[in-house]
């Protein structure tokens, strides 16, 4: 039999011992890690719920919610999320229920239909909470089904990515597996930079170092946001505190690179990626636009660096994560979606007025605009 329960978290070292003991038996993403999860949590979380999931004395899922209240006093659950725009501008992906490998199907299923009608200390719901899923897989889309109640996918994006172990597995090339057009591309704007210099990439060794390498992508990233009108990912104090805080957490543990891309002695651009279980995510980003010459493309040379590097380390893909963006599709080779849903959302003018915005933002989304904080 399995036991399942939600609880007020009262302690987060306490906490964060715990998950990590999980994290370590659970085929998860690094937006599910306590790295990512556990990062200023207590200013995240300002009405933490904890789902865990125990077995024989074993904890074997757990999950972590924000508890909000809609205008109508109806509890909302918001899975690795707070519920408030600016602090949720971090934009989390691959989200989900942090499960034991091997988990059965059902068990997710079962812990978001606890989400919604289990006790909190003692108090059930008069009726079910919304739970709002932010950035899940097909997997975690397939439990919400399962979860029954109404289900409102509210978008669903690409992710594309690099298949470096498909292409290792198949002595392929990288740029033979691209179109025509991307190699063109690639290798004018490779030849043109490396005509100034030696092409490298240079990853930030120390806090410090990697710290000063975000100063200076946020220079570059907000000033290209500003010459658009638009006030830039940087903009927002806490995504600043956030990621500050997550370069510390992360930096030592192997899962936060900070790369600089140069020909000679120039910067090209900054990298802000993600590295976790044998894979890169492409997060965040900053390029010299303002230097770049007729036939030179910096977001382009330095991913393609950056593939390169993680090729010749043995990593397994290279994942741009969501967004429509052409330059993702440009250099990767193969795609998945993640979706953004709630279980448990009835309809309401209010929802449907929030479709409507949703619809008009992503059409809105242009060539190299992103719909996470800032565009690479």
């Amino acid at each position: 039999m399995t036991a399942i329960s939600l609880s007020r978290v009262t302690d987060w070292a306490a906490l964060g011992e715990r998950w990590r003991e999980l994290e370590a038996r659970a085929d998860c993403s690094f937006f599910q890690s306590w790295t990512w999860t556990g990062c200023l949590a207590e200013e995240r979380f300002t009405d933490p719920v904890l789902l865990e999931a125990t077995r024989d004395g074993r904890v074997v899922a757990m999950a972590l919610f924000n508890r909000r209240r809609s205008r109508t006093g109806r509890q909302v659950l918001w899975l690795g999320e707070s519920g408030a725009a600016a602090l949720d501008a971090v934009f989390i992906e691959w989200n989900g229920v942090l499960a034991e490998a091997g988990t059965a199907p059902g068990l997710l299923a079962d812990c978001l239909r606890a989400a919604r009608f289990a006790p909190i200390g003692g108090r059930r719901p008069w009726r079910g909470r919304r739970v709002v899923l932010s950035g899940i897989d097909a997997a975690t889309l397939g439990a919400a089904e399962a979860a029954g109640g109404r289900l409102w996918v509210r978008r669903c994006l690409g992710a594309p990515y690099v298949d470096v172990a498909g292409l290792r597995q198949a002595g392929r090339c990288y740029l033979d597996a691209l179109s025509g057009n991307a190699r063109y591309q690639l290798r004018r704007s490779d030849r043109s930079y490396a005509a100034s210099g030696e092409l490298s990439v240079r990853r930030a060794g120390s806090c410090g170092e990697a710290l000063g390498f975000l100063d200076a992508l946020a220079a570059l990233h907000q000033a290209s946001w500003i010459r658009r009108g638009r006030p830039g990912a940087f903009a927002n104090p806490h995504l600043v505190r956030f990621h500050r805080a997550l370069i510390e957490r992360g930096l030592p543990r192997g899962e936060v690179a900070l790369l600089r891309i140069a020909a000679g002695g120039p910067t090209i651009g900054y990298l802000y990626n993600f590295e976790f279980r044998g894979g890169v995510l492409a997060y965040q980003s900053g390029f010299d636009y303002a230097g770049a010459g007729k036939h030179q493309k910096p977001g382009l040379t330095c991913h393609h660096q950056a593939i390169r590097d993680a090729a010749a380390r043995g990593i397994d893909s290279y994942d741009f994560l969501a967004g429509e963006d052409r330059y993702k599709r440009s250099l990767a080779n193969a795609e998945t979606l993640l979706h953004w849903a709630e279980i448990g959302a009835g309809w309401s003018v209010r929802r449907g007025i929030d479709r409507l915005r949703e619809l008009i933002r992503t059409t809105a989304v242009g060539e190299g605009d992103d719909l996470r904080p800032g565009p690479p």
